[in-house]
């Protein structure tokens, strides 16, 4: 009889766990047992090791793997929603103060993407 060298194969015959179904055994054990503290910080600890073995390329890659990811399986509404939750949070734990710093940032951004726009018209001329 021919055999399946997948280790995850399992054609339930011999009574043994998949793959699959061990690992979901251990990782619902794992949640009975470790609180969310737990959780933050090996999350805290793959975020740190992952940040050491990665550029600044391989986020902006999955990032825009995510991204388009749910733009696909989302709507506007979706996009509504979340952008309104994001700013009630803002704003309740930020002051005017900080609102005025990011708006000169964001205007002193606008005015040199402008100048440099306008520099480059010229030149086409």
């Amino acid at each position: 009889m021919a055999r399946n060298n997948k280790k995850n194969y399992n054609n339930n015959d011999n009574g043994k766990m998949t793959l699959e179904e061990a690992g979901k055994k251990g990782g619902e054990k794992t949640a009975r047992n470790h609180d969310q503290e737990f959780y933050e910080e090996i999350g805290k600890k793959g975020g740190k090791t992952t940040a050491q073995n990665h550029d600044q390329e391989f986020y902006e890659e999955i990032g825009q793997k995510g991204g388009n990811t749910t733009s696909q399986n989302h709507d506007q509404e979706f996009y509504e929603e979340i952008g309104q939750k994001g700013g009630n949070t803002t704003s309740r734990n930020h002051d005017q103060e900080f609102y005025e710093e990011i708006g000169e940032k964001g205007g002193n951004r606008r005015a040199r993407q402008r100048s440099g726009n306008s520099n480059r018209r010229k030149d086409r001329r």
